[in-house]
């Protein structure tokens, strides 16, 4: 990290478009009809990527720092990605004030394309444990954003780097938990459950850990409460249509819903 004392002096004729490169940046918005409300649609979802980018910044930290066993400095963007993921929920109303016919004018300007394709919230799922290597295929065409994803699948998620630390430190992790296959989905485990009981049954002697399971918590809720508005929104706007990704539209996204990303960190509070 840079000394702010000894840091270089910026350039003489810095603008602040210039620093944010807002040029390039407000060049990026090309709807491809002329109704009014596609730019509305297309600064949204240009947005939302541009949140999910930061929270993918913030993820990795938090991993390397919770894989260091530095869990209390990783609360800190933790929180920062709970706060983005809330003001990410609180577009989709402004989205809604789009009407049905607002939106059929332009949507057949989307082709095939949908959200249900984004790498970046495909790379946040995974990176929180929910792996499914399905989306990779969506990504063939840009290899980049197909090695990002396919790296992440194939590397421990954040759950995964939280319980190899309880175990670490004498939590009773069991082996087949740990040593598993990191590349598929996470399966709930009654001894992982027990585990965190421990810890939220003494949180003092288990500070940490409590803190950083509640930091979790945090973000499957967000996540929960994002995937539950995206529902609402997508239902309002045109009600149980099918995707233009070909998904089942409406009936895909609530089935999203029942999807945990740390499950024992919910089925713990029915026990304690």
């Amino acid at each position: 990290m840079t000394d702010p004392t000894t840091a270089p002096a910026p350039a003489a004729d810095m603008t602040y478009a210039r620093y944010l490169d807002l040029d390039r940046l407000l060049a990026a918005q090309s709807p491809v009809t002329d109704q009014h409300d596609e730019m509305l649609f297309v600064i949204i979802h240009q947005t939302k990527e541009l949140w999910l980018k930061q929270i993918l910044h913030e993820v990795a930290l938090a991993q390397s720092l919770v894989r260091a066993g530095d869990l209390v400095p990783a609360y800190k963007s933790l929180a920062r990605v709970s706060r983005i993921q809330s003001v990410m929920t609180q577009s989709w109303d402004i989205l809604a004030t789009m009407t049905p016919a607002d939106y059929l004018r332009f949507r057949y300007g989307l082709g095939s394309s949908s959200g249900f394709q984004s790498d970046q919230f495909r790379r946040f799922e995974t990176m929180l444990g929910l792996k499914d290597a399905k989306f990779l295929s969506f990504q063939e065409d840009r290899p980049a954003a197909h090695a990002a994803l396919s790296e992440a699948l194939a590397a421990p998620s954040l759950y995964d780097d939280a319980l190899a630390q309880m175990a670490k430190t004498g939590l009773p992790i069991p082996a087949e938990v740990l040593n598993r296959d990191v590349s598929q989905p996470y399966e709930p485990s009654e001894a992982v459950e027990a585990a965190w009981l421990e810890v939220y049954r003494d949180t003092e002697r288990w500070w940490p850990f409590y803190q950083l399971a509640e930091k979790l918590v945090d973000l499957d809720d967000a996540l929960l409460t994002w995937r539950h508005k995206h529902v609402v929104t997508v239902e309002r706007i045109i009600g149980r249509r099918r995707g233009t990704g070909g998904t089942d539209g409406v009936g895909y996204l609530s089935s999203t819903l029942a999807r945990r990303c740390f499950p024992e960190l919910w089925s713990l509070r029915t026990k304690l």
